[in-house]
């Protein structure tokens, strides 16, 4: 998915950021690689400041924050080419973003049915039945 300056990246159904509220860092990448590796920056690192962004509701920003900080952060130096590193970078900040803006469901507490219940006692007393029979007679 190649990216574009203008374009903006779909986080939710209801998010999408603009590309231009990514910060893209490059530098050289650590690791094998031979010459190219020492010469070309294809270390890719996208930096996304919750607080400063337009395209987050406050509402949005506050359950960022508590989740995972003012500052989104995701570095790629996966692959050798740039471009690649640069979308893989640019997705994994959209992942964390969106794994932040989830909205946890509340457990609706529940009683164990009057069956559940038997069959729990009847598999106990069986157990017991079980280890009685391996004792030695009296």
């Amino acid at each position: 998915m190649a990216f574009m300056d203008g374009e903006s990246i779909r986080v939710t159904r209801s998010v999408s950021i603009p590309l231009s509220e990514i910060e893209l860092r490059f530098s050289r990448s650590s690791g094998p690689g031979g010459q190219h590796a020492q010469k070309s920056e294809t270390r890719v690192e996208a930096v996304f400041d919750v607080e400063s962004s337009a395209s987050l509701s406050a509402n949005q920003k506050r359950r960022v924050e508590q989740k995972a900080g003012p500052v989104l952060r995701a570095v790629a130096q996966d692959e050798r080419s740039q471009a690649r590193n640069r979308e893989l970078a640019v997705e994994r900040v959209a992942e964390r973003l969106r794994e932040a803006l989830k909205v946890e469901r509340r457990r609706v507490p529940t009683k164990p049915s009057t069956r559940a219940k038997q069959r729990r006692l009847d598999s106990k007393r069986k157990r017991g039945e079980t280890k009685r029979l391996r004792r030695p007679p009296d």
